[in-house]
């Protein structure tokens, strides 16, 4: 068995270099190469937000559940740009833009480790981004899983980890996500 820590000691870095207080830190130990323990804490809320693989998600030691929302029309999403999104052809720009019609409506806050915890706790109905590295969303995603929601790929390949993309939702609205992402992305 070979274990291994990703840290993200602040994810959101640019939010906090300009006081813009939505950042965290992201731990999750991975065992064979697959997310077994996460957590994310928000030092601006005072939350901490955890999961193991055979436990369910918490936040501040009460479970947390996705949402019901049941269409994407009625969904609140999240998303993120890659840092070199200028240069990137894949910038996520196109898949933004579809979804801003589909949807009620999509957040971009800057760190993809609260993004996937807020779609864990219900206060976002799905999250997807395009250029992530392991240690932004191993944690988030562990916490989504253990919370009753659905995580896969950008092509729907529910080994999602580790991959540069990653679509998360509260199960109900995730085929309807990835038919938009997947319309930009063939």
């Amino acid at each position: 068995t070979k274990y291994e820590w990703l840290i993200d000691p602040l994810d959101g870095t640019t939010n906090f270099a300009h006081s813009f207080p939505f950042f965290a830190v992201s731990i999750c130990l991975l065992e064979n190469n697959l997310p077994i323990v996460g957590v994310v804490y928000d030092p601006m809320r005072d939350e901490m937000f955890t999961a193991t693989s055979a436990e369910p998600a918490t936040m501040n030691g009460k479970t947390i559940h996705v949402t019901e929302t049941s269409k994407l029309e009625d969904s609140l999403l999240a998303t993120g740009f890659p840092y070199d999104m200028h240069t990137q052809e894949s910038n996520n720009l196109r898949e933004f833009e579809t979804l801003m019609y589909k949807s009620q409506g999509i957040r971009r806050a800057g760190a993809a480790a609260l993004d996937l915890c807020y779609t864990a706790c219900g206060r976002l109905d799905g999250f997807w981004e395009i250029e992530l590295q392991p240690w932004d969303m191993a944690a988030g995603a562990l916490i989504v899983q253990a919370s009753g929601g659905t995580l896969t790929n950008i092509s729907g390949n529910t080994k999602w980890f580790p991959s540069k993309s990653i679509v998360a939702s509260n199960g109900i609205i995730h085929q309807e996500l990835l038919d938009c992402l997947q319309t930009q992305n063939p």
